[in-house]
């Protein structure tokens, strides 16, 4: 059976960007490079911690996507689920059908 690469997500508040950064760094096993992106966090389950939040309606967040094997995200998970626990880090995976490099 092939081990079908998946896009890992993972939306990461803005106070934990750098450590999360940081901690992606340091998994080179499993982790050859991400991508991040800014975004907002709006709807009834984003906390707003700060007072700029609440004014503005939505959480600062940082979106960071990961293209590894399957076996890698599920890997990496089990190890932010230890390491992040209870910052409510929110992720999903989606399949990858195909990824490469324009030249």
């Amino acid at each position: 059976m092939i081990d079908q690469p998946v896009c890992l997500t993972l939306i990461v508040p803005h106070r934990l960007r750098d450590e999360v950064f940081d901690y992606l760094t340091e998994q080179s096993d499993l982790v050859s490079g991400f991508t991040a992106a800014q975004g907002s966090g709006h709807g009834t389950e984003v906390r707003l911690l700060t007072a700029a939040e609440r004014v503005k309606g939505h959480a600062d967040q940082t979106i960071v996507q990961v293209v590894l094997s399957g076996t890698d995200a599920s890997r990496l998970l089990d190890r932010l689920r230890v390491s992040f626990a209870g910052t409510k880090l929110v992720y999903w995976t989606i399949p990858v059908t195909e990824r490469g490099a324009i030249d």
